[in-house]
């Protein structure tokens, strides 16, 4: 028996603003961000969408258009670090907004629950998944990715911004890609990249500069909570490279692999914070695990990083990162960050290319290098099945994409800054934000959902 992804549906934000709009804008060299880091557009939330809104847009086509009975899905584990609530998970707002589609009480037997840490939330949850259904392998399980990527305005993340959700079946004799039960993780605590709570001294803003109540706040402290995290860019790349460097050796380890792990995969699928970012990051096992190692590790420090970038600059590695990697960028270009649903964008955007292309992959193996801020990799590997072409075609990945409505930098700065109030786009055949409990005091923040015909 073999158990993974059985089924794929997304759902991403509508809104786009081009790149080379926001890099004239920021007075950056276009080429910089297209050809350097391979960004072309970034989607952006419309005024009706969060988290769970998309989260439950794209569960919605996933039980749909795969006619799932609700009484076989055991749980709908979420993946994500843009939770609307400090206690309660997007999974039950799930839970409650199925019930509105599929009748009163059709998911009360389904388990739930959230999983954050960082980016690699979603790899938890299906790592969690495939768990359960090797255990129940007559039940199925349900993978949801969701998050919003945003950052402060002229920080050097902006231009990595993205929205949306995927959600994904797990079965037992999947359809689309088995994983295999192998796994290999490196954590480490460290601050790359985090969203704490910060502070501000309630005197700054009360009327009499004192610690008087203030909506409600009796603390002399008040907490504020920003979408936007705090992040040392090279520092969290070097993480990313040590973390994934030490899981895929770990993973090499415990396969009892010879020669080279990364020639015996198909094609490689990692964490895409921007398009290219997974082709800077495997360089460096790219050369130590070759079959006949570029690098020894023994060499000097300004030596072995020398040589190194001689290696991510040359022919054979560009061919490498042609074979292997290119297949998962294209969607990330179009999107820009999506969190937690990144690394199986990244899936679906190498599946798409290679239907396209009309090639026979079944049985042939994928790997997967998944990360996280804070830090974490996981390390695994899939097998592809019959099924994997029709997946991908049906799928209509880019066909999505290229509907997607631009808008204009002035129209950015408003969402960003939360001063557009009307959505943009009209909501249609989707979930939205209908509203938020200003008034009620027992549900003072609760917020409301309605489906839109």
């Amino acid at each position: 028996m073999t158990t993974g992804i059985d089924a794929v549906a997304f759902d991403i934000a509508k809104l786009h603003l081009p790149i080379r709009t926001l890099a004239q804008a920021r007075n950056i060299d276009p080429d910089k961000l297209e050809k350097g880091l391979g960004l072309l557009k970034m989607t952006l939330p419309d005024v009706h969408q969060d988290a769970v809104v998309f989260a439950a847009n794209a569960l919605t086509k996933l039980i749909r258009e795969n006619n799932i009975d609700p009484e076989d899905i055991a749980r709908i584990y979420v993946g994500t670090e843009s939770g609307i609530d400090s206690s309660k998970p997007i999974g039950s707002f799930l839970n409650t907004l199925m019930e509105q589609q599929f009748g009163n009480g059709t998911f009360s037997n389904c388990d739930t629950v959230d999983f954050t840490f960082a980016c690699i939330g979603g790899v938890d949850a299906l790592h969690n998944c495939l768990d359960y259904i090797r255990l129940n392998p007559t039940k199925k399980a349900i993978v949801v990715t969701t998050d919003i990527a945003k950052y402060d305005l002229e920080s050097t993340g902006e231009y990595t911004q993205g929205a949306g959700a995927l959600a994904m079946l797990v079965t037992a004799d999947p359809r689309i890609i088995a994983i295999g039960s192998e796994w290999a993780v490196s954590t480490k605590g460290v601050f790359d990249f985090f969203k704490p709570y910060r502070t501000l001294e309630k005197s700054v803003i009360t009327e009499n500069g004192d610690n008087s109540e203030w909506f409600g706040n009796l603390e002399a402290e008040i907490e504020i909570h920003k979408d936007q995290p705090v992040f040392d860019g090279q520092y969290s790349n070097q993480c990313y490279t040590d973390r994934t460097r030490e899981a895929y050796y770990r993973f090499k380890d415990a396969t009892n692999t010879t020669g080279s792990l990364y020639n015996t995969w198909e094609s490689i699928i990692m964490h895409l914070p921007y398009a290219y970012q997974g082709r800077r990051m495997f360089a460096e096992i790219f050369a130590l695990d070759a079959d006949t190692p570029l690098l020894t590790g023994n060499e000097e420090l300004a030596d072995y990083q020398n040589r190194l970038k001689e290696i991510s600059k040359s022919d054979d590695y560009k061919a490498f990162v042609n074979q292997k990697l290119q297949p998962a960028e294209p969607a990330s270009s179009l999107i820009g960050n999506l969190y937690t649903g990144s690394v199986f964008m990244g899936l679906l955007s190498a599946l798409s290319h290679f239907a396209k292309a009309d090639k026979d992959l079944t049985g042939k193996k994928f790997g997967f290098l998944a990360y996280g801020s804070g830090s974490k990799s996981k390390v695994f590997e899939g097998t592809l099945q019959d099924g994997w072409k029709t997946a991908a075609k049906n799928a209509q990945l880019f066909e999505s994409l290229a509907e997607s409505n631009e808008i204009d930098f002035d129209t950015y700065l408003k969402l960003h800054k939360k001063e557009q109030k009307e959505s943009l786009l009209a909501p249609s055949g989707e979930w939205a934000l209908d509203r938020i409990e200003k008034e009620i005091p027992n549900l003072m923040g609760a917020r409301y959902y309605k489906w839109v015909e």
